[in-house]
């Protein structure tokens, strides 16, 4: 009776953690975006934030954070230890996509799969030359990517939390 159901504690934590990474991100990118538009501005280069280009370029930079948080918070939650959640989150989220490249399909489906190769497409302004030799990821994947890699970290947690001991 003493104890809390460790299911709703983790989901409480992942929402707390959404929304207050999904603020930090959102004023970080805007914020971002704002002074690097004054700089421009000066050199009669800025882009106005109703843009066409703008918009998921910002939201991709915004919610860059709490798919990251959500991700580590699952980390955390499996390893119970702060140097093994530290390391695996450096190498899953940044260091193991460059392991990857876009020249084999195998490798580009991949790579395609990571938070870091999602975010790279959807802040790319440019539409990917198609004669290139590479396997580009396409916008709605790397959305699905976004989606999928905090939700099944949380979905993973809860399960692992509800199934432990201590």
């Amino acid at each position: 009776m003493a104890v809390p159901a460790r299911g709703a504690v983790v989901l409480a934590k992942a929402v707390v953690t959404a929304v207050l990474w999904t603020a930090i991100g959102t004023v970080a990118s805007v914020g971002s975006f704002l002074v690097s538009q004054a700089i421009l501005d000066g050199h009669d280069a800025s882009v106005p934030i109703t843009h066409s280009d703008v918009f998921r370029p910002l939201v991709a930079f915004a919610l860059l954070a709490p798919v990251c948080a959500l991700v580590g918070l699952c980390l955390g939650i499996l390893f119970r230890h702060a140097a093994g959640t530290m390391l695996t989150s450096v190498f899953t989220l940044l260091m193991l996509p460059t392991m990857f490249s876009e020249s084999n399909r195998w490798s580009a489906d991949v790579k395609h799969t990571m938070v870091s190769a999602a975010w790279t497409r959807l802040v790319q302004t440019w539409e990917p030359d198609p004669g290139s030799l590479g396997y580009t990821a396409t916008l709605p994947g790397s959305w699905i990517v976004y989606a999928l890699w905090p939700l099944v970290a949380v979905a993973l947690a809860v399960v692992v939390v509800r199934h432990r001991d201590v």
